[in-house]
């Protein structure tokens, strides 16, 4: 049983800048672990922190908690230009996965924001909650991933078949990301492959989206496809952060040469990113029972 006493002290973590980054990550995760008011509440607090990376996490996790009472921040925050265009992205995103229709008409009017990753961002999220109204009471197939993700998966099978839809930049992008989760939940070598190669197609939107999938995968064949995303210095931010971040669930011992590499890049998404990684790639493959470890820490014994 948690109590109230544990939720305020995870949420202080996460609200406090003083606190290094991985801590705040791992609070975070915990509050998200945890749900209800209390948890989005001080979550919704932290959208005032300077750091772009953090505030990106935080509307993830709010639309992957599906709570209906999250909504008012998310839209606040989609609204907000002063925002960084990743959190705005993120916010429309974290509207789309709690599934509520009535932030349709919002994300119609952000879908034509002068921000591409933005606009990108919500028009997906109207297409995902059109086709959750137009298969409303049919059972969800759970895939092995336990993520709200912005588009079903394809029911295609054939790795090659996907591929080309994947990479077919005249499709409509929610049939690409449709693709793009087959290709996750099927997995292995060949499928890595394909969907590293989205690593090199034109919306930095749609490629961010493909390192992510690649950290959920955790297939070592990504591994230089991710390395080369992340070095180079004219990529969107946005993208060389879910490289970073990839890198550090996949945790083979190139990456971390990687990460520490990058832990000093003049972009701050990047450097946080990878500081991020590391802290996941020390889980990865460390003894722990969880990431999301903020009530265990609260609950240990003083040493």
């Amino acid at each position: 049983m948690v109590t109230e006493q544990e939720v305020e002290a995870v949420g202080q973590t996460l609200v406090d800048p003083g606190q290094p980054l991985q801590a705040r990550f791992r609070a975070l995760f915990t509050l998200r672990g945890l749900g209800g008011p209390g948890a989005i509440t001080w979550i919704s607090q932290a959208f005032g922190d300077d750091s772009a990376l953090l505030k990106h996490e935080l509307a993830y996790c709010l639309g992957q908690m599906q709570d209906s009472r999250a909504i008012p921040v998310l839209v606040d925050v989609l609204r907000d230009t002063c925002q960084e265009p990743m959190v705005r992205h993120e916010a429309g995103e974290a509207l789309g996965a709690i599934g509520n229709p009535e932030v349709l008409e919002i994300l119609k009017q952000y879908s034509t924001d002068p921000v591409v990753e933005v606009a990108e961002t919500c028009q997906l999220a109207v297409r995902r909650l059109e086709w959750l109204q137009q298969h409303s009471g049919e059972p969800v197939a759970q895939g092995p991933y336990l993520s709200v993700d912005p588009a079903p998966p394809a029911q295609e099978r054939d790795v090659g078949q996907l591929r080309e839809m994947l990479l077919d930049e005249a499709q409509p992008l929610f049939d690409r990301y449709r693709a793009m989760f087959a290709l996750r939940d099927i997995g292995g070598e060949e499928a890595a492959l394909a969907l590293a190669e989205g690593l090199l197609c034109g919306s930095a939107l749609f490629r961010h989206e493909i390192g992510y999938v690649l950290g959920q995968l955790q297939h070592e064949a990504a591994v230089p496809h991710l390395t080369a995303a992340l070095a180079r210095p004219a990529e969107s931010p946005m993208v060389r952060h879910e490289c970073a971040e990839a890198l550090g669930a996949i945790a083979q011992p190139a990456c971390l040469a990687t990460l520490r590499a990058y832990a000093a890049d003049p972009e701050r998404v990047v450097r946080e990113s990878c500081e991020v990684a590391l802290d996941m790639y020390e889980y990865e493959t460390g003894p722990a029972f969880q990431y999301a470890d903020g009530l265990e820490q609260l609950r240990a014994p003083p040493s």
